[in-house]
C-alpha cells in the first residue's frame, strides 16, 4: 500500500513537473533514478519509500510558487499592486480586525488608509529609496504606513518597540531613517533620545495625544490629523521598483554586536507568505489570530502576507495574552493561530478554561515548539495541523515541517538532495567550518550536528541572499567554497541535526546569542549595555538552560572587586536600558572575569558552572520579577529553580 500511495503522490504531481524546463526535467528524473538504483541499499530504498509522498508533495509547492513567482518577476509585480487584486475581488471582507478596539478594518478601508499615508509621504517630499522608522505597538495602521509608503518606493524600517536608548538610536542610524512614525504609547522611550537623533529627522506621532504640550516642544507633529486630511484615492504616481527590489527593513539580533537592519524585498516577502499559505493548507476564508509583534517578520509577513497576497482576514493583538487566547479564538471564529514555542507553553500552563473547547482552529503555524509541548498542546487544545518552519527573516535555506512530523522544524529530502541545496555542514570547535583537504565543507551524517547554510543564487527567486543594510553585516554571513569552488553560500549560525529520513531538529545557536522568551537576545549587545551602566566594567553575558523552561535564560558575570554593589540601583536601570527579555534572569559577580591573551572573553567556564553557588569570593543573584529585585541565590533557591518550583 506504501508503495501504490508513494506512486500516485508522484503521478499527482507529475503534471506540474512535466512544466519544468527539459534540463531541469532530465536532472530530476536521472537524479530520483539514481537514488532509487543507489549502490542497491535497501536501507537507501526503504527511506525513500517512506519519504517519496512527502518529498514530491513538497516539490510540488516549491514548483507553484516558483513559477508564480517568475510570473510576477515577469510581470514587475509589487506587494501594493498584488494587494490591490485582493481589494477589487472582494473590497468590503474583514481584512484587519483590531482586538484591542473591536475595529474592523475592510480591504477597502485598508487601501484608502495606505493612499493616504502614500499622499502624505509625497507631500513630505520622499522619493524612492528613503526609508521611515516605525516605532511602535501592533496595530492596523502599522500595516497601513508601510504598505502606504512602498506604494511610492519608500522603504519602512520596522523597529521593535522594546528597545530603548543605545539600541534604538543604534537601529533608526543603520537604517537612514529620514523620518520616524512612532505611536504616542512610546513617548518616553522617543523622548530619552530625541536630543539624539540626526539634526534633520522628522517626528510624528499616532494616538492619544495626552500631553500635547510636551509633543509641541519636541517638533512633534499629528500623524492622524495628517491622515484624515490626505486623499483616499490613489496617488498619482508611477512605481519604477519591481519585484527584487527593496519593500521594508525587519531587524534581527545576529550573531554578534547590535541589531542588523536585514532587507526584506517583494519577492522574498511573497516568497515565504505563499509557502506558509500553500505549504501548511491555507484557505481564502480562514481568518487568523496573530498576537506576534509586527515588527518581527512571523507577524507582519507570514501572518499579514495571507491578508494581503490571499484574501484572508487577520485578528491582531497588541500584546500576546495567555489567559484571553482561546477566547479571542472563539469570539472572532479565528481558524488558524500563530506561534512561537514559548507562547504553547504559556498556553498549557494556563488552567483548563471552556473557550479552550469551542474553538475552531484547525491550524497553528510557528516555529519553536518543540517535541516535549508539541502531543501535550495537540491533544489539549485539539490542533488538526501543526505547520512548524525554520527561517531567519533574511535567510534563504528556510525549511518546512509538511507532514507534522513531531519535533521536526523542517527537512532535507534524500531523494532529491540537489533541488533544495540546502546542507548541514560540519563545524569546528571554534565555529569556524570544517573543510576537507579540497578546501569544500564537509556534510554532515545523520545523527551528526551541523551548521545550516543554503547555496546562494541570485537569479533564482528562492535561493536569493538579500543580506542587511551594512554591507559588512552581509559579507559576514557569505561562505566561500561550499558546495563546489566558486560557489557562495548563506551560513545560518544554527546547529541542526538530520535523522535517516531527513527530518531536521532544532539542535543549539552558535555564536553569540540565545533564545528568551521567544526573542533572540545578542550577548555583546547586552554586554555593551551592561558595561556602559557599571562604568565599563567588564561583563560576560550568556545563556544558561533552567530545567523545564524553552530557551535560555541570559546571564551576566560581572567583574566586581569589594564595595557595596547596588542592586536596587542596578535593577532600575537594567529595566530602563534594555528588554524585558534582554535583562539578565541570573547575576554573577566576581572579582575578575575570564579573558584571553588578546582580551577576550571567556565563557567556558562560565557556562559550565552557571548559576550554581560554588566559591566563597563570589555572588549569584537571581531576578525575581514578580517582587522586582534580585535575590541572593541560595541552595534552598537552587534547589527549587532546578524541580521547578520556583517560576522564572
Amino acid at each position: 500500500m506504501r508503495v501504490i500511495s508513494s506512486v500516485t503522490a508522484f503521478l499527482s504531481v507529475f503534471g506540474a513537473v512535466q512544466l519544468l524546463p527539459l534540463p531541469w526535467l532530465c536532472s530530476l528524473l536521472a537524479g530520483l533514478g539514481l537514488c532509487m538504483a543507489w549502490s542497491g541499499s535497501w536501507k537507501f530504498i526503504h527511506v525513500a519509500l517512506c519519504t517519496i509522498k512527502r518529498d514530491l508533495r513538497c516539490l510540488a509547492v516549491i514548483l507553484r510558487i516558483k513559477f508564480s513567482m517568475y510570473r510576477n518577476l515577469r510581470n514587475r509585480s509589487t506587494i501594493p499592486g498584488l494587494f490591490g487584486k485582493m481589494v477589487k475581488l472582494h473590497p468590503d471582507k474583514p481584512a484587519l480586525i483590531y482586538e484591542a478596539t473591536g475595529e474592523i478594518w475592510s480591504f477597502k478601508k485598508l487601501q484608502q488608509r495606505s493612499h493616504a499615508v502614500a499622499h502624505w509621504a509625497l507631500r513630505q517630499g520622499w522619493a524612492e529609496g528613503d526609508v521611515v522608522a516605525l516605532y511602535m505597538e501592533s496595530q492596523p495602521l502599522m500595516v497601513a504606513l508601510w504598505l502606504g509608503l512602498a506604494m511610492i518606493g519608500v522603504e519602512a524600517a520596522l523597529i521593535n518597540h522594546n528597545l530603548r536608548q543605545h539600541s534604538l538610536l543604534h537601529c533608526v542610524s543603520v537604517s537612514g531613517a529620514r523620518a520616524m512614525v512612532f505611536g504616542t504609547e512610546m513617548r518616553e522611550a522617543v523622548s530619552e533620545v530625541s536630543g539624539s537623533l540626526q539634526p534633520h529627522m522628522v517626528l510624528f506621532s499616532s494616538g492619544e495625544r495626552d500631553n500635547e504640550e510636551k509633543l509641541r516642544s519636541l517638533q512633534i507633529q499629528s500623524l492622524d490629523a495628517l491622515l484624515d486630511r490626505s486623499p483616499k484615492h490613489p496617488p498619482r504616481y508611477t512605481l519604477r521598483k519591481n519585484f527584487n527590489d527593496r519593500l521594508f527593513y525587519i531587524y534581527t539580533s545576529g550573531t554578534t554586536g547590535m541589531p542588523k537592519a536585514a532587507v526584506v524585498v517583494h519577492s522574498r516577502y511573497y516568497r515565504i507568505a505563499a509557502f506558509g499559505f500553500h505549504a501548511f493548507g491555507l484557505c481564502h476564508d480562514d481568518i487568523i489570530y496573530n498576537c506576534l509583534p509586527l515588527y518581527h517578520s512571523a507577524g507582519t509577513i507570514m501572518g499579514v502576507g495571507q491578508c494581503l497576497l490571499f484574501g484572508l482576514t487577520v485578528v491582531i493583538r497588541r500584546k500576546f495574552s495567555a489567559s484571553r487566547f482561546w477566547g479571542d479564538c472563539v469570539k472572532h471564529k479565528c481558524t488558524v493561530i500563530q506561534y512561537i514555542g514559548e507562547i504553547c507553553r504559556y498556553l498549557l500552563a494556563q488552567p483548563v478554561h471552556s473557550s479552550e473547547a469551542h474553538h475552531r482552529v484547525r491550524v497553528a503555524i510557528g516555529n519553536g515548539l518543540r517535541s516535549s509541548v508539541w502531543k501535550d498542546f495537540v491533544q489539549r487544545f485539539r490542533i488538526r495541523r501543526v505547520g512548524e518552519f525554520y527561517g531567519a527573516t533574511e535567510c534563504n535555506c528556510s525549511l518546512l515541517n509538511i507532514d507534522g512530523k513531531v519535533g521536526a522544524c523542517g527537512f532535507n529530502s534524500r531523494i532529491l538532495p540537489s533541488f533544495y541545496p540546502t546542507r548541514l555542514i560540519r563545524v569546528q570547535e571554534n565555529g569556524d567550518l570544517f573543510r576537507d583537504s579540497q578546501g569544500l565543507c564537509v556534510p554532515c551524517l545523520p545523527g551528526e550536528p551541523g551548521m545550516l547554510v543554503g547555496r546562494i543564487n541570485n537569479t533564482d527567486p528562492l535561493r536569493r541572499f538579500d543580506g542587511y543594510a551594512d554591507k559588512d553585516s552581509t559579507n559576514q554571513k557569505i561562505a566561500h567554497n561550499v558546495f563546489k569552488i566558486g560557489d557562495s553560500a548563506y551560513v545560518s549560525g544554527d546547529m541542526l541535526v538530520m535523522d535517516e529520513y531527513g527530518y531536521m531538529y532544532f539542535s543549539d545557536r552558535c555564536g553569540d546569542t540565545f533564545r528568551w522568551r521567544g526573542e533572540n537576545v545578542s550577548t555583546t549587545e547586552v554586554e555593551g549595555v551592561l558595561s556602559r551602566l557599571l562604568g565599563h566594567t567588564v561583563v560576560a553575558v550568556y545563556g544558561v538552560s533552567v530545567p523545564g523552561v524553552e530557551g535560555k535564560a541570559g546571564m551576566a558575570a560581572v567583574a566586581h572587586t569589594g564595595g557595596q554593589f547596588d542592586l536596587d540601583a542596578f535593577f532600575i536601570a537594567v529595566q530602563k536600558a534594555l528588554p524585558s527579555y534582554a535583562r539578565p534572569v541570573f547575576l554573577r559577580l566576581m572579582p575578575s572575569v575570564d579573558t584571553t591573551g588578546t582580551f577576550k572573553i571567556q565563557k567556558t567556564r562560565l557556562l559550565r558552572e552557571g548559576y550554581k553557588p560554588q566559591h566563597a569570593s563570589e555572588k549569584i543573584y537571581f531576578l525575581d520579577s514578580r517582587a522586582g529585585r534580585y535575590e541572593p541565590v541560595t541552595d534552598e533557591l537552587y534547589d527549587a529553580i532546578m524541580e521547578g518550583r520556583h517560576c522564572l
